[in-house]
């Protein structure tokens, strides 16, 4: 017998299966813990705690970690993104409630949803730069590629705000739809997508001349985003109990697919080979499965109260 060859062949078919074997990370903020899910199973494998009145979680750009930011509690919970381990714990972040690196990583910035204000920090070692009153309601968040600006959505005065992340100064406002919530910018840098929940259409905003330009009518309650990863698509998750995802071609500032994703679909995560589209279904407990050839809601996978984000690490890229 053939024994280093049966060690050999061994080793590859379990280096195989882990290779395959993934794990899915959802925050439930109503129960204040994650849910696991294997991405080959679809099941949920366990869940752990995370912290008092989770929001949103995000990867790191490295996606070594998923942060979960902790509205009341003011802090920071750090999984580890493979085995959603807990890493650490970073304190005295008030409010967080939305996050976001800017893209050269030298700034996190903090939505402080409830304290109409938005917080900068040194990304490298989270130290407050400074505190910019956002008021009414600052919700989601997008920076151009240079680094230069944080163009957030102030969902109670229905408005976007330009903050200068250099001098951390407010810049200007633009009026826009009824309660907007997520902001996309497109590839090009030229233009802002903004998701108007209160009604069913996507703003778009040349932000240098800070004006609209065009309505993209997708659905009711048009709400987040998530690039394709082509450079060129990306969905918007219209949050109804009846629900669906748009696809916008962000060159010709048209819909060009939709699919019917019930349950309230918010936050979504799409795997590496574009074929599965993730979505969180706020109202239904669930993580929606979209099958993006079919073009048809795959699987349903049962998860805790008001799942508010899902993240794994083999995914498309984030334009």
């Amino acid at each position: 017998m053939n024994f280093p060859h049966l060690a050999g062949l061994l080793l590859f078919t379990l280096l195989s299966l882990s290779a395959r074997a993934e794990t899915a990370i959802v925050l439930n903020s109503v129960d204040e813990n994650i849910s696991f899910i294997d991405t080959q199973t679809y099941k949920e494998t366990g869940r752990a705690p995370a912290c008092k009145e989770p929001h949103h979680l995000m990867a790191t750009p490295d996606d070594s970690s998923v942060i979960v930011a902790c509205a009341i509690s003011n802090e920071l919970v750090f999984f580890d993104a493979k085995t959603g381990k807990e890493q650490k714990r970073i304190k005295n972040i008030s409010d967080p409630y939305q996050l976001g690196f800017s893209p050269d990583n030298k700034w996190f910035v903090a939505n402080s949803l409830r304290l109409d204000r938005v917080d900068i920090y040194k990304a490298a070692d989270f130290t407050l730069v400074a505190r910019v009153p956002a008021a009414s309601t600052p919700s989601h968040m997008a920076f151009d590629k240079a680094s230069q600006f944080v163009f957030i959505t102030l969902q109670d005065s229905n408005e976007v705000l330009a903050i200068d992340l250099k001098t951390q100064q407010p810049l200007w406002k633009v009026p826009v739809g009824p309660t907007p919530a997520g902001i996309h910018m497109t590839p090009d840098d030229k233009y802002l997508l903004v998701g108007i929940m209160g009604a069913n259409y996507v703003e778009v905003i040349d932000w240098r001349a800070r004006k609209t330009i065009k309505k993209i009518i997708t659905d009711k309650a048009a709400h987040n985003f998530l690039p394709r990863g082509d450079g060129r698509h990306v969905f918007v998750s219209n949050r109804t109990v009846q629900g669906s995802i748009s696809l916008v071609d962000m060159k010709t500032l048209t819909e060009v697919e939709k699919y019917d994703v019930p349950g309230g679909p918010d936050d979504m995560e799409i795997r590496a080979d574009g074929k599965e589209l993730w979505a969180t279904a706020r109202f239904a407990r669930k993580v929606q499965v979209v099958d993006l050839d079919q073009k048809k809601l795959a699987r349903s996978i049962p998860v805790g109260r008001s799942p508010h984000g899902v993240s794994f690490i083999n995914h498309a890229g984030r334009q």
